[in-house]
């Protein structure tokens, strides 16, 4: 018996055989129902003599073609039918209308209908009406089968090593995700009872699990054995996932969240499909990740050839993600680290195939005479210029790399760009550059203005800046991930330092979205909202990870780093700001340098760079950007009135936690 309920259970609901099976029971029912109709018609409408087989059958087979036409049309049988919604019933009933409609159409169009025109129509209404009913009916039974085979598996099974927990939101997604979890044999979780705030529903049960309200918490855990709870609700804000967060973390619960997989740059959430899964630092920002109109993008990135500097890195490697789904006539990844930029080929080889036309080539934006090479031979319309040195203590100490890489390495790549008629140049900038305190953020304000003076280029050249990207190479979150798996302790330079942060895809989809709107000379600003504590984004990994901070993880503060200054500047605040279509994004207005000005700036550098280069320390190159970059200030300068600062003053009044 166990082996004959398994066999049913396999061929109603896996993969194809569910289909197919689906189909050949609406067969069934309309076949059946259609020989009803038949008997019907004849003794309602005279007899036999009225009533000719074969035209009938030919009706039938009309309506049966109608009815299936229809069905697929409209997609009812994509529809998981063992967790069906009003909507999905709703379109059964919908599609079957207008099967009826449509027969009678076609009848009356090639004259297949009975001799008595109302008799088809009597036909295709008796037939369709009968056959919407029985199917409703069958699909009751499937669920029916689906819940009594795949319970008699969880008890056989037992719910031994399953982890109980409760569901916060009593919705439609909480009661799918409990339907799910129920009657699934391969779930390792148990739905004990729904948390909800709603008075009218607690009290009450949805799918036979009791829903409590949220002052009875903690007696629920106590009477139900669950210590983690799962939020499922339709439609949330980032702030109240973050609340709720808080709230249920609080109450000794580890909190998780019913949605799509965190995107960890290999789209992962593309199939559509939600899993139970951690919260991330990510779902935990202040403000709502950035949208981007990907029609207009896409249009503008197709059948274009799209070089991408430094496309094997964090950025570099998003921005070729998102270009590759935008169907380019060729998309090259330049880069020095050939082990990134084959890490990335290989995924959009494996994700893209054919369809993507997709070149690497190994090279340094320093080396002219490979990027002449390069620019030569494939002529790329569009340039995303993302290679540079960015890790600010490693510049500090090797500020000439810094220069030869970021200053003349941007001068290079854009002098190719304007040499061989590229349309747009778009140059990944940073917050670091915004009244620079240490070599790195000056070398980014240097590459701007190298940039910024070719307004009279036949190429347009743009810039864009945002704050530190989370889970990008040499960013805290990996950094505080491996610290907290090696058991601590987790390091800050100061419990006072607070930054600006957005997700991977933001940062490229801002670059995606520049460089389709880019004019002339635009440097491209994000409003990046609150800035975090970067002690309360410690604290809280610590917790994440389910650990309890400065007990089981000690948060230690080592000080400021050389050139480190304890906030960045608010990019919104200067005056000089346009708003775009978009309004997280501002352009930047203000006047650049000539040409002239800026070749004798990077006269300046290339000779601190040739009396520099037998010398391991920066002093000469430090002498150099403080002649180049007005804005350039010192570190001790910024730090020692840190606390009359807009931008401090506002952590503290909203006390930034992620």
């Amino acid at each position: 018996m166990k082996k004959f309920i398994a066999f049913i259970s396999n061929v109603l609901f896996i993969g194809k055989h569910r289909r197919a099976m689906l189909v050949t029971i609406d067969t069934a029912i309309f076949a059946f129902v259609d020989g009803i109709a038949f008997l019907l018609m004849r003794y309602s409408f005279g007899g036999e003599p009225s009533l000719s087989v074969r035209t009938y059958v030919l009706n039938s087979l009309v309506i049966y073609a109608c009815f299936l036409c229809s069905r697929f049309t409209m997609k009812i049988y994509s529809n998981i039918w063992r967790y069906p919604n009003t909507k999905a019933y709703f379109y059964l009933v919908v599609s079957d209308c207008v099967a009826g409609i449509l027969s009678i159409s076609v009848s009356a169009l090639f004259s297949i209908a009975f001799d008595n025109f109302y008799q088809g129509i009597w036909h295709a209404l008796i037939t369709m009406s009968l056959t919407a009913i029985l199917t409703l009916v069958s699909r009751f039974i499937y669920r029916i089968i689906y819940k009594v085979s795949h319970s008699r598996t969880n008890t056989s099974s037992g719910a031994s090593g399953k982890t109980p927990i409760a569901i916060i939101g009593a919705g439609q997604l909480g009661a799918y995700l409990a339907n799910e979890l129920l009657f699934s044999s391969k779930s390792t979780y148990v739905p004990k009872c729904f948390i909800d705030c709603d008075k009218e529903k607690i009290g009450n049960k949805v799918a036979n699990l009791p829903i409590i309200g949220e002052d009875s918490v903690e007696d629920a855990k106590e009477k139900y054995g669950f210590r983690e709870v799962v939020i499922a609700i339709l439609g949330l804000e980032r702030e109240e996932y973050k609340n709720l967060w808080h709230k249920y973390e609080s109450l000794g619960c580890k909190v998780k969240i019913y949605d799509l997989p965190v995107n960890d740059g290999i789209d992962a959430g593309d199939n559509g499909r939600k899993i139970i899964r951690d919260f991330s630092i990510e779902d935990l920002l202040f403000r709502k990740p950035l949208t981007i109109n990907h029609e207009n993008e896409f249009k503008f990135y197709t059948d274009k050839t799209v070089l991408v500097t430094g496309g094997g890195g964090s950025i570099g490697s998003e921005i070729c993600r998102q270009i590759a789904k935008c169907s380019p006539k060729k998309l090259i990844i330049f880069d020095i680290y050939e082990n990134n930029a084959y890490d990335i080929q290989q995924e959009l080889s494996r994700k893209h195939g054919t369809a993507l036309d997709l070149e690497v080539e190994i090279g340094s934006v320093r080396d002219v005479a490979r990027l002449d090479a390069v620019f030569a031979y494939y002529r790329p319309e569009i340039v995303f210029h993302a290679a540079a040195h960015k890790h600010v203590p490693l510049m500090e100490h090797s500020g000439c790399e810094a220069i030869k890489n970021n200053v003349i390495g941007t001068y290079n790549t854009a002098n190719m760009a304007e040499k061989y008629g590229t349309r747009k140049f778009i140059l990944i900038s940073t917050d670091k550059a915004v009244n620079p305190t240490n070599i790195m953020g000056a070398s980014k304000r240097l590459c701007e203005m190298v940039i910024q003076c070719r307004t009279d280029s036949n190429t347009s050249f743009a810039a864009v800046r945002f704050g530190n990207v989370l889970g990008s190479n040499g960013s805290v979150i990996p950094l505080f991930k491996r610290q907290i798996l090696a058991g601590g302790p987790v390091t800050i330079t100061d419990k006072r330092i607070i930054r600006y942060f957005m997700t991977i895809p933001e940062a490229s989809q801002l670059v995606i979205q520049a460089g389709a709107a880019a004019n002339k000379g635009d440097l491209f600003v994000l409003d990046m909202g609150q800035p975090v504590r970067i002690y309360d984004l410690a604290f809280n990994m610590i917790k994440l990870m389910g650990y309890t901070p400065g007990e089981d993880i000690e948060i230690k503060e080592i000080g400021l780093r050389p050139g480190e200054k304890l906030y960045e500047e608010l990019l919104m605040k200067t005056e000089t700001l346009a708003e775009t279509e978009n309004k997280m994004i501002f352009i930047e207005r203000d006047t650049p340098y000539t040409r002239d000005a800026v070749e004798k700036k990077l006269d300046i550098l290339r000779a601190a760079v040739e009396r520099a280069e037998g010398d391991v320390a920066s002093n000469e190159i430090k002498e150099a950007i403080r002649a180049t970059v007005p804005t350039f200030i010192d570190p001790d300068d910024i730090n020692n009135k840190a606390d009359e600062s807009d931008e401090m003053k506002q952590a503290k009044k909203k006390l930034a936690t992620v």
